[in-house]
């Protein structure tokens, strides 16, 4: 028999995620906080909770201790602002990239090319338990279809990103997530492909993945209702200013979509200059000061220290808390921002979870 498979050059098998399950299990108390996490959330999403959602933390995630440290002084933050802002920490573990480079501690967790994909999983989900076993819910972005199976349990908000919003996979996994889903506007600052795929997750989807058995199904969802907008900014700037949360909010209605924004303080939007990222934040603390109910969150790219650094093939060389991925913001500078976007929306009347409009 011919050989068909003439560019693969190997096949490893896999652990199951029902394996994985049973290894690295999801106890009640924190199913039941995952669960809780959700739906305060989605309550955000939907306007019902007048607080903000804050996803701070890394660009991407590449050394387990320097993530725990950095969830604990996270934990410790959330707590002081919990009263206007619901605090997530951004947890991304898969890096899409246009041509090459690290592809996530997922895919390559030793960050030499190995991929070994199966302890970047185990990795990962060790990972996203002790950090939910702090008290604080994760957030990820969604890109390889197979990979939810094995880390959706514990999530509590996820992301697609600006390269993979028309892509009609990633629209129907949406759709079956049991987590609000944000889906950011296209590498060129257009809103349209992000809005067509809200209104894409909404509906019911069929697809073929992978059980938690290993074995192929088809899945048959009931649409995600808590799909969302993530303003990133495009290739020609910004589109968190006034202008452009109200051109989306007027769109999101005239499309009979939920009028719910979160704003991306990095990318596009902070010109890709983390030291930015503190004017984007306090554009939208502003708004939102002023009675802009659209806006509804935020992220926020933040790490133990600021900067980012390459990867070498030196790993022992590697700065501890430092980004490999984008820049971030330095903790001190997280701290002193969030406190301070805190304390204004206090003085705008938002605590106890309503928005009073000026």
């Amino acid at each position: 028999m011919a050989n068909v498979d003439i560019r693969i050059r190997a096949v490893d098998s896999l652990l199951t995620p029902d394996e994985l399950n049973e290894r690295l299990p999801v106890d009640d108390a924190t199913a039941r906080f995952i669960t809780d996490s959700r739906s305060t959330i989605e309550d955000i999403i939907k306007g019902r909770d007048g607080r903000l959602l804050a996803i701070v933390g890394p660009c991407s995630l590449h050394d387990p201790v320097a993530a725990v440290e950095y969830a604990t002084r996270l934990k410790a933050l959330s707590d002081q602002i919990s009263d206007v802002m619901y605090v997530v920490m951004r947890t991304y573990f898969e890096k899409p990239r246009t041509v090459g480079g690290w592809k996530g501690l997922i895919l390559d967790p030793r960050m030499d090319g190995s991929y070994d994909i199966e302890s970047g999983i185990i990795i990962a989900r060790t990972l996203l338990l002790d950090i939910v076993h702090l008290g604080l819910p994760v957030g990820c972005e969604v890109l390889d279809p197979i990979i939810p199976q094995y880390i959706d349990q514990v999530i509590s908000w996820a992301s697609i990103g600006a390269r993979t919003i028309e892509s009609q996979i990633h629209r129907n996994l949406a759709s079956g997530l049991s987590v609000p889903v944000g889906f950011k506007n296209s590498t060129s600052g257009d809103l349209n492909n992000a809005i067509n795929a809200i209104k894409s997750a909404r509906q019911s989807a069929s697809f073929i993945g992978m059980d938690y058995t290993g074995a192929s199904a088809i899945f048959r969802t009931t649409g995600n209702d808590c799909g969302h907008l993530i303003l990133r900014g495009g290739d020609h700037g910004p589109n968190y200013y006034e202008d452009d949360t109200e051109n989306a909010r007027e769109i999101l209605e005239r499309e009979g979509l939920d009028p719910t924004i979160i704003v991306d303080c990095s990318h596009a939007n902070s010109r890709k200059q983390h030291d930015r990222q503190k004017r984007v934040l306090r554009s939208i603390i502003d708004q939102v000061r002023w009675g802009e109910t659209a806006i509804r969150g935020f992220m926020l790219e933040s790490n133990l220290e600021e900067g980012c650094q390459s990867i070498g093939d030196d790993l022992s060389q590697l700065k501890y808390g430092v980004s490999v991925t984008d820049a971030c913001i330095g903790w001190e500078e997280t701290e002193r921002i969030l406190l301070h976007a805190a304390a204004l929306l206090r003085e705008a009347g938002t605590e106890g979870g309503t928005r009073l409009p000026l």
